[in-house]
Formats: structure tokens, C-alpha cells, sequence
């Protein structure tokens, strides 16, 4: 266990920090978008973009929950949580008459919300489709990107199998809204099954949580999204071209799996990292947020934004340093270059 000091140490400093957003809504050329502020904006930034149906209350709020990761993020960036369009807290129905927008559009958006801030050049954190965009933001734009934190991102086009599953769930959406069915579907693509429950397991708080969220989400700005992803073209190929250095989380019961693998592929390896969570879903950031902790670290301390302290490393963490690959301590990998790296989480914390 941590000593006292080091305890009440990082609890001033998670007080000192921003406490609340501040919440813009920035009017675009593909219409507006919501982004929330947390931080000193003289700090270097850090954009997110959650995955569909999620905002960053219920998509980000589990890492930032954690106090290490909170000190981490917050004490060496201001964060701008970008929504999709229509998905932010207490968000009105998007007119009918208003043209859908593509994924591109999407990723255009993003630009005009730098721009907005006066932002050059920005790290980026993305989970699933929320990461396609970001990923598709960095190719677009290379140089306003200084490097991707991608949680089961996509990156290929829909399979037959993904883009009729879709169409299903966008017909649920649009003539039932977030019903029932619409709801389970959206949290078996989030999380394990471990974690939602059964006959002989109780829900967890994190689904309940969610569940309850995904009630406020308008369903008809919902299904806008859903269209935009399902009519995402494959990007894979111009993957190698990013020269921004690349952290790749994905549960290893996560449906993107294999997406997220065949993306690490494609990545120049010298500045990318894979790292696999062993007993997750899709979303890291809110099932086993901790997991993040010690790579996000050493990722940071390539770019000289972060510090390494006392505090760096706490043993509430699932993981040590010894289930980190020794190549993603040496100074060449998390300086000039990422090796591919694979975890493994114990479930026991």
C-alpha cells in the first residue's frame, strides 16, 4: 500500500486542478459542435472524441475518475472533450431537415474546434469510433497532430456482416428510439460480459451507470452518427504515412479486437504500441481505466510532458512494471520509437 504521505500528496493535487468543465458550443460549417474544457489552456491540449452513443461523461469519466490518471492528464494538459454532434448533456434533437454528415465532415469539424482555441498541434484520445475520426482528423491534418491514444479503434470499411447489424440497430433508432433492444446491443459492443451481468452475475455499477446515460442520448442524433459509421471508408492503407507516434489499447473481448490488431499492422511500427487488456470490452477507459496508466506514462515521457515522480506509479494499479514489455522502458522506444507490446491484466486487484 501507499504511505499516508504520498496519499494525501496527490489528493491536493487532484483539489488544485480544474475541478469543472467549461462548456463551449462552437458553431461550424457542418453545424455546431459541443466541447468541454477542463484545465489551463496555456497547457499543452489534449482532444477526445468518444464512441457512438457516449459523451465524455459516459465514455472518459472512469479515467479521469482515477486519481493517477487524473494528476497525469490534467497535470500536463488542458483536455477539450469534443461530442458528436448531438450528444452532449441536455442536448435538443438535431433538425431532421439538416444534411447527415459524413465522417469526413466529422473530422473537418475538428480543425474549425482547433481553430476556434487557437490550438497548432494537439495529442488526441479516441475510443472506437470516436479514434476512427481522430485517426482520420491525423491523416487529414498530420500537422496538427503530436500523437494518438486510441482505445478499439476502427480503421477498415464495415464488413457485410458489421454494416447489416448497423442497419438494424439505425432502423431500431429511428422509428423506436434508444430502446431496450438498442440498449443491449450498444452495451455488448462496450463492454465484456463479465462486467454486464447475467443470470448468476449482478450488472455492474458501470453498466447500470451507462445504462441510465444512454436514456438522455437523443436518438435521432444517435442514428446521424451511426450513418456517418457505417458509411466509414477504409483507411488503412494510408496508416503508414502517420508519423505521429501511436498508443493502441483494445480489450481482448472487445468485437474491434481484431480491427485494432489489423491497425497496429499497418502503423509504422517505429512509433507505434499495442497494448492488449486481458478479461475487457471495448472501452478501457471506463472497464479497466488503471490498465492505461503506466503506458499512457511512458508514452507522455517521449513527448517531455510528462515527469516521472513518487507518485507514478501506485499499486492500486492492475498492472507493474514487470507486465510491461522491457521495450517500452528504454529510452530509445518511448523517445523516437514504439515497439509492439501485449499485456496481461490480473484479475485480481
Amino acid at each position: 500500500m501507499a504511505d499516508s504521505t504520498s496519499s494525501d500528496s496527490l489528493s491536493l493535487d487532484i483539489d488544485s486542478l480544474s475541478p469543472s468543465p467549461q462548456e463551449h458550443i462552437i458553431r461550424t460549417r457542418h453545424g455546431s459542435v459541443s466541447v468541454a474544457v477542463y484545465g489551463d489552456q496555456d497547457k499543452p491540449a489534449l482532444i477526445t472524441y468518444p464512441d457512438l452513443a457516449l459523451n465524455y461523461v459516459s465514455c472518459f469519466q472512469g479515467l479521469l475518475f482515477c486519481p493517477e490518471a487524473y494528476y497525469l492528464l490534467l497535470h500536463n494538459f488542458c483536455i477539450y472533450h469534443i461530442s458528436p454532434p448531438g450528444h452532449e448533456l441536455g442536448a435538443a434533437e438535431i433538425d431532421p431537415d439538416y444534411p447527415i454528415l459524413s465522417v469526413d465532415d466529422l473530422a473537418d469539424q475538428i480543425a474549425e474546434v482547433l481553430n476556434f482555441f487557437g490550438l497548432s498541434a494537439v495529442m488526441c484520445m479516441g475510443v472506437t469510433a470516436g479514434a476512427y475520426i481522430l485517426t482520420l482528423f491525423a491523416m487529414k491534418y498530420r500537422q496538427r497532430v503530436l500523437g494518438l491514444i486510441l482505445v478499439s479503434p476502427l480503421c477498415k470499411e464495415p464488413s457485410w456482416t458489421e454494416w447489416l447489424y448497423n442497419k438494424v440497430v439505425s432502423n431500431l433508432l429511428y422509428f423506436y428510439g434508444m430502446c431496450g433492444v438498442v440498449k443491449e446491443i450498444l452495451l455488448k459492443r462496450y463492454f465484456s460480459k463479465e462486467i454486464r451481468g447475467g443470470t448468476q452475475l449482478p450488472e455492474s455499477d458501470i453498466v447500470k451507470s451507462c445504462r441510465r446515460l444512454l436514456d438522455e442520448r437523443q436518438s435521432l442524433n444517435v442514428w446521424r452518427f451511426l450513418e456517418a459509421i457505417n458509411g466509414r471508408p477504409d483507411i488503412s492503407e494510408g496508416l503508414r504515412k502517420l508519423h505521429c507516434r501511436s498508443l493502441i489499447f483494445v480489450g481482448d473481448m472487445s468485437p474491434f479486437h481484431s480491427e485494432a490488431v489489423h491497425m497496429t499492422s499497418k502503423l509504422d511500427r517505429r512509433f507505434s504500441a499495442l497494448v492488449e487488456v486481458q478479461a475487457c470490452g471495448s472501452m478501457v477507459t471506463e472497464e479497466q481505466p488503471h490498465a492505461m496508466l503506466i503506458p499512457m506514462e511512458y508514452f507522455l515521457m517521449g513527448y517531455g510532458l510528462y515527469k516521472p515522480s513518487k507518485l507514478s506509479v501506485s499499486p492500486r494499479s492492475p498492472l507493474s512494471p514487470s507486465c510491461i514489455s522491457p521495450e517500452l522502458y528504454s529510452p530509445e522506444s518511448m523517445g523516437l520509437k514504439l515497439k509492439p507490446i501485449k499485456t496481461r491484466i490480473s484479475l485480481e486487484i
